[in-house]
């Protein structure tokens, strides 16, 4: 599902929103997970999941092809572990 595609099926449940309200609400909502993240926080939604970000070390790899020496530098990721609630959701069976 795309960010569009979440929008529409916002505003189709909540009719009495307009399509404006709707795409800021979910923008704002977005930020607010991304800016948690920036500050190096976690963000959790309760039944859906919890964002956080993991620290990745510089390390040194190789490129397949050539065999050739690559340093990597450190970095954050952004990770999702889904919550209780969304895995099960996932694995009912019909």
């Amino acid at each position: 599902m795309t960010r569009s595609e979440l929008i529409q099926s916002l505003k189709d449940k909540f009719t009495n929103l307009t399509l404006e309200d709707v795409s800021i609400s979910v923008k704002v909502i977005l930020d607010e997970i991304a800016n948690k993240l920036a500050d190096g926080s976690k963000a959790e939604i309760r039944g859906f999941g919890t964002f956080k970000v993991n620290y990745k070390p510089a390390r040194i790899s190789r490129n397949p092809r050539t065999g050739e020496r690559v340093d990597v530098p450190e970095k954050h990721v952004p990770n999702f572990k889904a919550g209780h609630t969304l895995r099960d959701k996932i694995n009912q069976k019909d």
